[in-house]
């Protein structure tokens, strides 16, 4: 796997499982390329690839920040949404809940 593609996809899964919260700014290119012993363009290629599915905003000023997943694509939202239904099953399970305990509490928070 090339490494930019190693960078997008740790990147988008810290931001998929809630570890990069929208706002959060990212190091600047040449900082993380200087930590990770990574050419520029690498990082700069991870990033462009994040912010073209919706999971970054670069604004000059700003720099690279997570953006809300209500701006990203629909396929990122559903695998964020699979993500955190997974977490939400193993805390069941781990409290002991059946799969119809676990579907009555998701009907009671959507209804709340």
């Amino acid at each position: 796997m090339p490494p930019f593609e190693q960078v997008r996809g740790q990147i988008a899964d810290l931001i998929r499982l809630g570890a990069l919260p929208a706002g959060q700014r990212l190091p600047t290119v040449r900082q993380l390329a200087a930590d990770l012993g990574l050419a520029n363009g690498t990082v700069a290629r991870a990033y462009q690839e994040l912010e073209a599915a919706g999971l970054v905003v670069t604004k000059r000023a700003a720099g690279t920040r997570v953006a809300p997943l209500a701006d990203a694509s629909p396929d990122v939202r559903a695998e964020a949404l699979t993500a955190r239904a997974r977490e939400y099953v193993l805390a069941g399970r781990l409290l002991g809940a059946t799969d119809t305990e676990l579907t009555d509490a998701l009907i009671a928070a959507l209804g709340a």
